[in-house]
């Protein structure tokens, strides 16, 4: 659980979270409406902030309050794609990120802790998991232990919540897919929302398999275990794969088929199990006899809306698309609120955006 700070160490959030804003001292001492050295004395802890300026700062970095007043617990795992980002930017993505997996948990935390949510047993697999073999293994086990089966997963959330795992869309910044973290009995992840639905699916299962599979790397590890973790990404990444879409799937869609065969049955499950055709294609493609070029045309070929509709008659809602938090936790909420635990305001805070205030119906 995270812990109450000392005025230099909430001073030092102020000062990392400007930095992490792209702010001078002296541009948020303009919108804060104070004189730059008393923001250089906060930063330094040489002047206490009261309630109503932390409020003013809060606002003006885009961060919760509590971030100010209570230290993160560690990130576990936290999924970055490559790009052209520079280290300075993702300093400031890694610690806005981290902010706000942190108040992601703060509110699972006090709804748990009002009583109004309950978690379940955080799924583990019993064996290891060195490569992606044992990943597609554990896979798999989740899928038994959830009574899944083989079948394509409708709510994505739903079943990580059902894993142990509580999964929020959030605003993350440019160079963040995604990050998760344990604290007790309790995991979350949260997921990028600037990204494409099926790369958010992707993503959230991704997180799941930190969880599963035991990771233990951290994103604040130091140098000379970036092998290490990059092997294990990789794993992780197996693992997502199958849980979404397993192999068995992919290879009754290709077995003794022609080309035009197969992209109709790979489109047919790239919708039903509404994951990215990329995604599809690698399941199908880890079954196939080395055909080289004809993988790659699959590839190239993603398919159209036209083609989407002409296979089923319809494509399905993207998951994670309108949901931005778990069914379990949205309920939550909404009993903290009958039972007037929280104000309206708060509640649409915690929903993150799912609801708005006018759709509270207010006596």
């Amino acid at each position: 659980m995270a812990q109450e700070l000392s005025w230099d160490l909430i001073g030092e959030r102020i000062r990392l979270s400007r930095i992490s804003a792209g702010l001078s001292q002296g541009a948020m001492a303009d919108r804060v409406g104070l004189e730059r050295s008393m923001v250089s004395k906060l930063e330094r802890g040489k002047r206490h902030v009261d309630a109503v300026e932390l409020t003013r700062i809060a606002r003006v970095l885009d961060y919760p309050l509590s971030h100010f007043l209570s230290s993160p617990p560690t990130v576990v795992s936290k999924r970055t794609p490559a790009s052209d980002v520079g280290e300075e930017e993702l300093d400031r993505s890694d610690y806005r990120t981290k902010a706000l997996l942190s108040d992601w948990l703060r509110d699972v935390r006090q709804l748990v802790d009002e009583g109004v949510l309950q978690t379940r047993p955080l799924l583990r697999f019993p064996d290891s998991a060195k490569n992606a073999d044992e990943a597609r293994d554990a896979a798999l086990w989740l899928r038994d232990e959830l009574g899944r089966g083989t079948e394509p997963l409708d709510s994505l959330a739903e079943e990580c919540e059902r894993a142990g795992q509580f999964v929020a869309v959030v605003p993350l910044p440019q160079g963040a897919d995604g990050a998760s973290l344990v604290d007790g009995d309790v995991a979350v992840a949260v997921v990028n929302e600037h990204m494409e639905p099926g790369r958010r699916r992707s993503t959230a299962a991704h997180e799941l398999g930190h969880l599963v599979l035991g990771d233990e790397f951290s994103s604040d590890v130091g140098g000379g275990v970036h092998a290490s973790r990059q092997d294990r990404e990789e794993v992780v990444n197996a693992f997502a794969a199958e849980f979404l879409l397993p192999r068995v799937k992919a290879r009754q869609a290709v077995v003794r088929r022609n080309q035009e065969e197969v992209r109709h049955n790979l489109i047919r499950l790239s919708a039903t199990y509404r994951v990215s055709w990329s995604l599809t294609v690698r399941q199908a493609m880890s079954e196939g006899n080395g055909r080289t070029g004809f993988w790659q045309e699959m590839t190239d070929r993603v398919p159209t809306m036209a083609e989407f509709r002409d296979v089923l008659g319809w494509k399905p809602q993207p998951d994670l698309s309108s949901i931005r938090v778990p069914p379990a936790y949205a309920s939550a909420v909404m009993r903290a609120l009958d039972d007037e635990l929280i104000t309206t305001t708060r509640a649409v805070e915690m929903m993150r955006g799912q609801v708005t205030p006018d759709e509270f119906d207010e006596e």
